[in-house]
């Protein structure tokens, strides 16, 4: 089709230019321009077949002696041949321009592609994840046929599709020999961090560059080992957060077994020395022994339950209560933190009922409590509120006692973290507060402080309501 208008554009000119008698000059120029036309629109071979076709018309239509393709003046063979070499050369011109531009065009749209590849690449932090993920990137943002990828430490070929066939033996060799193979329309080229590497992929079709492939080998290895640094990163820190949360216990329980058990020794050691001691003291003596026993017990028991909490191996018993059902108990059990405080309890009677595991929400106000006695001066009061709030049952607990500072109000509910001002001034472990959050949460609640330095604090925790129909 494009042969027969180059031909078609040949007579049109000619008839044209032979019919209004114009000039050789400004015949050769029309024939130049449409050379010109066909190499940058249609290729150089077009331009070819258009400018020898030009110049025998040229010759035969308008050189005299016309109507021959004899030339009788010397001039004219000038003209001819100078016409015929300035077509060929411009065509050849614009066929490189036009090249230039299609492989211009081409580059921008693979630096887009792998703009685009590496957005993707990005969001995946674990190895196994991105090599399960990248063949169907590439397959998806460069539009091939199939994709297959291993990485230097996983054996194992992950595939765009079920029904990819790769040559195994093929990408193995170019992840140890470092170099691309093409192979049955295949094209494997290994994918390097500097000069290591770390993988090998296959692309199946021939619409990617060479330039595109070696550009994709280099991001897909970066990306590989980008997710393995973040692996070796988190475990690192995983491990310094182990350390950490071990050297807290262990500086919490030793502060805080201390106590307990020197009163026990002290009040063994006086019942054994032989001492004569009245029933009183006797009696003074079990009761500090059968306390402190208890205080132990309480110490191994949230500890437990912190690392049960923790590993999720726990279940809530979900039934409809009033918060009522869960407070009176939670009083009792902080009868001995609260005994030298006025409580006021503020709690209407038609407050709705929520679904809780009573017991649960029981635990997060005795810690609650007792906080709030532990740290509030002898005499103080403490108000305990409970509200419908939006769809939401709000509970607080509020105090008199020093505050807290901002700082610490984003550190308070870690596990094993106690006040800078409090940390030997009244006992504890750090972890009840840590306790109430991980059980107001898993209710599908939420918890927290407001404070103020000198003011008090208030704590705070919301649960869920029952969605009326």
């Amino acid at each position: 089709m494009r042969y027969a208008l180059v031909i078609a554009a040949i007579g049109v000119i000619t008839a044209v230019d032979f019919k209004l008698r114009v000039n050789h000059t400004t015949v050769a120029l029309m024939f130049l321009v449409a050379v010109l036309l066909a190499s940058a629109y249609w290729g150089l071979r077009y331009a070819v077949v258009l400018a020898v076709g030009a110049t025998a018309a040229f010759n035969f239509f308008f050189l005299p002696p016309v109507g021959t393709f004899t030339i009788a003046d010397p001039q004219n063979w000038v003209a001819l041949f100078a016409f015929l070499i300035t077509a060929l050369v411009a065509s050849n011109l614009a066929e490189r321009a036009r090249r230039e531009a299609v492989q211009s065009k081409q580059r921008r749209r693979d630096v887009e592609r792998l703009y685009g590849l590496s957005q993707r690449l990005l969001a995946s932090e674990n190895v196994l994840e991105l090599l399960n993920a990248l063949p169907l990137y590439v397959q998806e943002t460069f539009s091939v046929g199939s994709v297959a990828v291993m990485a230097a430490d996983h054996p194992t070929v992950y595939r765009s599709s079920l029904d990819a066939v790769f040559d195994e033996t093929v990408l193995r060799s170019t992840l140890l020999r470092g170099e691309p193979i093409t192979q049955g329309g295949v094209s494997y080229v290994p994918l390097r961090l500097g000069m290591r590497t770390v993988g090998a992929l296959g692309v199946t079709g021939d619409e990617l560059s060479r330039e595109a492939l070696d550009a994709l080998g280099g991001l897909a290895g970066l990306a590989i080992e980008r997710a393995r640094a973040l692996e070796a990163l988190s475990k690192h820190r995983a491990e310094q957060e182990h350390e950490r949360l071990r050297s807290a216990l262990l500086d919490s329980v030793t502060h805080e077994f201390r106590t307990p058990l020197t009163s026990i020794k002290a009040s063994v050691t006086t019942l054994l020395s032989g001492a004569r001691l009245d029933e009183q003291g006797r009696g003074d003596l079990l009761t500090v022994i059968d306390e402190e026993t208890d205080r132990l017990n309480r110490l191994v028991g949230e500890a437990a339950e912190m690392a049960q909490l923790d590993a999720g191996m726990f279940k809530l018993d979900l039934q409809p209560h009033s918060i009522g059902d869960a407070l009176e108990p939670a009083l009792l059990d902080a009868k001995a933190s609260l005994e030298h405080h006025p409580v006021e309890v503020i709690v209407a009677s038609d407050l709705p009922k929520v679904r809780i595991d009573v017991q649960r929400i029981r635990e997060v106000l005795m810690h609650l409590l007792e906080n709030a006695g532990k740290y509030s001066g002898p005499g103080v009061p403490i108000k305990v509120t409970s509200e419908v709030k939006d769809d939401r049952l709000l509970t607080s607990v509020a105090d008199r006692g020093p505050g807290i500072d901002s700082f610490e109000q984003s550190l308070i509910f870690e596990k094993f973290y106690r006040g800078q001002h409090q940390r030997y001034s009244a006992p504890g472990t750090g972890m009840g507060l840590a306790i109430a959050k991980v059980i107001v949460e898993t209710h599908g609640g939420t918890i927290g402080v407001v404070s103020q330095l000198g003011s008090g604090s208030v704590f705070s925790f919301s649960l869920p309501l029952e969605k009326r129909l």
